[in-house]
């Protein structure tokens, strides 16, 4: 596998406007904004751009309560990055549609958990959230601004999951990204409504059959590395090719869990995470630039040594096509090597059993 970073969300500021039950920072607007300044984020942005070219993900927090929002898209478009923005709608306006097609911002992540304002607002904790996704949908319709939706499910709005899908397609999103909740920051505080793992597969088989004959917009689950092993065992039981498509600015990967190998996360303090809910940090890239941190960060060449993977996971034949949610594994089960408690793969001649704490 080439280890190149094809993927970096960077967290420019720590501090939100909602106060959302699963937020993996437990922003909110008490939250220290973070250390990036315009020059620090340039200095990133020239070291970064000096060894990958990754799509550079601006969120948060919010991150249109960063003033320099705009200034620091600007700067690693002119640096030859692909932009992204990833936002809760809120404060987005016609002049916010003309900043973003200005900083050359190339496509926006919204956020939808419901498909009506009394599930979504009860989830981001929030009264008017909603109607904010959907006014913010109509503006970058309005000024074609590609935008895909991220939707986050619990036990809290499982009921929803179908709808939300349904509306993300009307909205005119591009893609829309179903995430399965990893235990990280507000959402260890409520372990009990993770949805489990037979529900879980059920949720991907859904996802599955609605994949393979959607042609209006791009599907991906995430944080469901296994989702990658099931379409293969499932598209081989209906004799059928499983065909993958894919956005010019997503991590171009066919694999499952890419933290710390295509992908990472750079946090509002600097600090270099694996991925957005992996709760480690692999150095602090003001510290030492991130060009030198992964390559040679322990915890990153961790992630890339399949062969150090323990449990079920360790003894997979699927390792390098799913690999596990090692943030998962961390959490649950106390070892970012262990195997993933979500997955209910027995490998053959494995002899030990399912381990999973939500049980």
């Amino acid at each position: 596998m080439d280890f190149k970073l094809k993927w970096l969300a960077w967290e420019i500021t720590r501090r939100c406007n909602l106060d959302c039950v699963h937020c993996r920072s437990a922003s909110s607007l008490k939250s220290p904004a973070g250390v990036w300044t315009l020059e620090r984020a340039k200095t990133f942005l020239n070291d970064l751009a000096g060894f990958a070219s990754p799509v550079v993900v601006l969120t948060g927090g919010e991150p249109l309560l960063h003033k320099n929002v705009f200034d620091i898209a600007a700067y690693g478009t002119a640096k030859g990055l692909r932009m992204a923005l990833a936002t809760n709608g809120t404060m987005v306006t016609d002049n916010t549609c003309q900043q973003i097609l200005k900083s050359g911002i190339q496509v926006v992540a919204l956020s939808l958990d419901g498909a009506s304002a009394a599930v979504h607002d009860n989830f981001r904790r929030q009264p008017g959230a909603f109607d904010a996704v959907i006014r913010a949908a109509g503006l970058f319709r309005k000024h074609n601004i590609p935008f895909i939706i991220n939707s986050s499910f619990t036990k809290r709005n499982r009921p929803d999951l179908e709808k939300t899908f349904m509306l993300a397609k009307e909205l005119g999103a591009t893609a829309w990204y179903m995430f399965m909740i990893v235990p990280m920051g507000r959402a260890k505080e409520v372990l009990d409504e993770l949805i489990g793992p037979e529900e879980y597969d059920r949720i991907l088989r859904w996802h599955f059959e609605q994949e393979m004959k959607e042609t209006d917009i791009l599907m991906r689950p995430t944080c469901a590395p296994h989702y990658y092993r099931l379409v293969r065992e499932w598209a081989r039981e209906m004799g059928i090719k499983y065909r993958r498509r894919s956005l010019a600015w997503s991590t171009g990967g066919g694999k499952g869990c890419l933290a710390g190998q295509t992908i990472a996360l750079v946090d509002a303090f600097g600090e270099v995470q694996p991925c957005s809910y992996f709760d480690k940090s692999a150095g602090n890239c003001l510290k030492t630039p991130l060009s030198k941190l992964w390559y040679s960060a322990p915890l990153l060449l961790r992630m890339r040594d399949f062969n150090s993977y323990e449990g079920r996971c360790g003894a997979c034949p699927y390792i390098k096509v799913c690999g596990g949610c090692r943030a998962r594994a961390d959490v649950l089960l106390g070892s970012d090597l262990d195997e993933d408690p979500m997955c209910r793969y027995i490998p053959p001649g494995y002899e030990g059993g399912l381990r999973n704490p939500l049980d």
